[in-house]
């Protein structure tokens, strides 16, 4: 956990408190196993690509997911969504973003999934020890103090991530731009037992 200070103005700081997951183990560290300084993290994903182009070869697969499956979800580094669920390459759609919220760009792209490249069934996942339960809505207000520009966006914290998954499995249910919506089903991951628990949409 960090803590990014801004201002409601002179001399009145206030912090938001923000989420930091990782493991020391992704860490890249120099000499005496001091953390590289910042750019060599991205080196060493620029590096690790070189040596998986070299023992590349094109899977000739199609655009479509095998499955015909969107997954929705948080982007928590903890959630290793092809893992836990069991999918291969081009089995699925995967869309993460901050507390895997049914924002409007989600909608784009499973709009865009389900009418161009033929999904029909989607899964919405939430997770437990998510960041977003430790924000508000005053983290725009102090973005906006901070920068002079409130964002357009919502943070969409919550703090009952059961109800926060019924709401995006709503919001998906009753989108005029989907044409499947029939299969929707929501879960939360357990970050400790890396299980599946299903919510029950009433």
């Amino acid at each position: 956990m960090f803590f990014v200070p801004s201002h409601n103005g002179p001399g009145t700081p206030v912090t938001s408190t923000v989420m930091l997951m990782t493991t020391s183990a992704s860490l890249p560290t120099g000499p005496e196993g001091a953390i590289s300084p910042e750019g060599a993290v991205i080196d060493r994903l620029v590096t690790a690509n070189e040596r998986y182009a070299a023992a590349f070869t094109d899977p000739g697969m199609d655009a479509r997911p095998v499955l015909r499956v969107a997954v929705v979800a948080c982007m928590d580094a903890r959630l290793d969504l092809h893992a836990a669920l069991g999918l291969e390459l081009g089995d699925c759609h995967t869309i993460r973003n901050a507390g895997g919220a049914v924002t409007d760009d989600v909608i784009r792209s499973l709009t865009i999934s389900q009418r161009a490249l033929g999904t029909r069934s989607v899964v919405l996942i939430h997770h437990t020890g998510c960041g977003l339960e430790s924000l508000t809505e005053d983290f725009r207000q102090e973005l906006e103090a901070e920068v002079g520009q409130r964002p357009a966006w919502a943070v969409e914290a919550f703090r009952d991530v059961d109800q926060d998954v019924r709401q995006s499995m709503q919001r998906v249910r009753t989108n005029p731009f989907l044409v499947h919506t029939d299969d929707v089903r929501g879960f939360v991951f357990d970050v400790k037992s890396g299980l599946l628990r299903e919510i029950d949409p009433a």
